[in-house]
């Protein structure tokens, strides 16, 4: 994580959140042996969000129907990213990731 990245996340006056998006793809990944984990995703997530107090975002209809407002990215077609990028669209909520593909859709990220 860089700098900039950790400081916003240790900020206590800053809310922390997990889609539901990310965590679906965490499992998905694991289960197809591309997220090398120590446990079951399943077991990991539950207690890091309980230990850092993390809110879980919903996917909603309003964040699924922002998919006609992103650029068409011919050469990426990964949902999991096309969905975070709705979500921050429709919540106005920043990402924290270094992943360029997200940036590309001209959300708020932080890295």
């Amino acid at each position: 994580m860089s700098k900039k990245a950790k400081e916003v996340y240790l900020d206590e006056d800053n809310a922390c959140f997990l889609s539901v998006v990310s965590t679906w793809e965490m499992i998905v990944k694991f289960n197809f042996g591309k997220l090398p984990l120590p446990e079951q995703p399943e077991k990991i997530i539950t207690s890091q969000v309980a230990q850092h107090s993390i809110q879980i975002i919903s996917l909603e209809m309003n964040d699924i129907l922002q998919l006609s407002k992103l650029h068409n990215i011919k050469s990426h077609k990964d949902p999991f990213d096309r969905m975070l990028a709705c979500q921050s669209l429709a919540r106005k909520m920043p990402i924290l990731t270094p992943d360029p593909w997200i940036k590309a859709y001209e959300v708020k990220t932080i890295w």
